[in-house]
């Protein structure tokens, strides 16, 4: 009896069975029964596991601002085509919230060519925001509310075109970097025939569980980031970032301001522990103001040293940065950013500087004078890129993102 030969060309052809088959005949004394394949469970068996959690989409505000947030961040910059107008702006808005809903979920969007990579959504959130481009192209021209507009010059800045403007943010964060990579491409393949990509600026923070929960996070020059902020949830967190009067399409959502801020890691590596602290203003260890112990003691700005001068100086970050009026702070949601390096060696490090409030004109616009004016820490950050971007409330379960706006 001849035996039946197996080739490279039959195992790929023929698939699992065929060459179990193929095999038992080969070894008649040591048959393998062929097993037949069995379907993976839709979470992949990981029901319990972080990669399955989710992070509810529809409700009064859009998920990715109040959400704790994830590892992993990315925000698309968009222009539109010259050809889009309001009724393409629908559309474009009904598809991308499908997508964004779908996959926020652990389900696959519609036409989706890897539907595993969708089942482990790892708290994924999709945010969308609406620039200037967005809002001419939906009639809003003569009433476009200054949500969106451009943030004024500052001498600090040193704007680069690639990293600034836009028609349209897509604001992506997961806790799973694959989750995210495949959520970003199956949300920019449905808007290619409505717009083209003008920047893509991707962030990270310490990942899941290498911190406790709630901790403040370090950014890239070694700083806490984020001390005083508003805790989503409470009543200053409500009033200093939601909006709630102005126009009705926008009530209960908020705006966006998108500063990248490049971190000059190499002058900074030169500065001694006690000039790091002293332009900030606060101990790197434990991120405790130099008047105090602990990092959520109130900084006492009349403080004096021995010889008569400001423990914390005039010109130090917290100082400059410091508003007295709770209802007037901003939302910080901040992610470092890490380029590789140059062919020096240098680090091409900083932050994606996210800031979400009411109004920017009211509270991001007069912390950012001060900082401009006379900040020690503009000695060793730049900002390269800015956009501005009002981002519209959320939506119900029948909804999509903009309806209020659109319709």
């Amino acid at each position: 009896m001849r035996e039946p030969r197996l080739s490279r060309r039959g195992l790929l052809a023929g698939g699992a069975a065929t060459a179990v088959g193929a095999l038992a005949a080969c070894a008649p004394d040591q048959a393998v029964p062929p097993v037949a394949p069995q379907a993976a469970p839709a979470s992949g068996g990981l029901e319990g596991s972080a990669g399955a959690a989710t992070e509810p989409f529809d409700g009064v505000h859009q998920a990715g601002i109040a959400t704790a947030p994830q590892t992993y961040g990315v925000f698309v910059g968009l222009d539109l085509r010259p050809e889009v107008d309001r009724e393409a702006l629908v559309r474009m808005m009904r598809l991308l919230t499908d997508d964004a809903r779908r996959l926020t979920q652990g389900r696959p969007a519609l036409a989706d060519t890897e539907p595993e990579l969708a089942v482990l959504p790892a708290r994924l959130t999709v945010t969308f925001g609406f620039g200037p481009g967005f809002l001419t192209a939906a009639g809003l021209a003569d009433r476009s509310p200054e949500a969106a507009a451009p943030l004024p010059a500052f001498a600090i800045d040193k704007l680069r075109k690639e990293w600034s403007g836009g028609d349209l943010l897509l604001q992506i964060c997961a806790d799973d970097a694959l989750t995210l990579a495949h959520a970003l491409r199956m949300i920019v393949k449905d808007a290619r025939s409505f717009a083209k990509v003008r920047w893509t600026q991707r962030g990270f923070r310490r990942g899941a569980y290498t911190q406790p929960a709630g901790m403040t996070q370090r950014n890239v020059m070694g700083q806490l980031d984020g001390t005083v902020n508003p805790v989503p949830g409470t009543p200053e967190f409500e009033r200093a970032v939601w909006v709630s009067d102005g126009p009705q399409w926008l009530r209960g959502g908020t705006t966006l301001v998108l500063r990248r801020i490049r971190a000059e890691m190499e002058t900074w590596d030169a500065v001694d522990r006690i000039g790091k602290e002293f332009t900030v203003g606060r101990r790197l260890d434990n991120g405790a103001p130099l008047t105090g112990r602990d990092e959520h003691d109130d900084a006492d700005f009349e403080k004096l040293n021995a010889i008569g001068f400001p423990v914390i100086s005039e010109q130090a970050h917290i100082r400059r940065a410091h508003v007295t009026d709770p209802n007037l702070r901003i939302f910080r949601r901040v992610y470092n950013y890490d380029e590789g390096l140059t062919p020096e060696g240098h680090a091409d490090s900083g932050l994606l500087f996210a800031s979400y409030q009411a109004d920017v004109s009211r509270q991001f616009l007069p912390i950012q004078r001060r900082l401009a004016e006379a900040d020690l820490l503009n000695e060793w950050t730049t900002p390269i890129g800015s956009a501005v971007f009002a981002i519209p409330p959320g939506c119900s379960p029948g909804g999509w993102i903009g309806d209020s706006l659109l319709t």
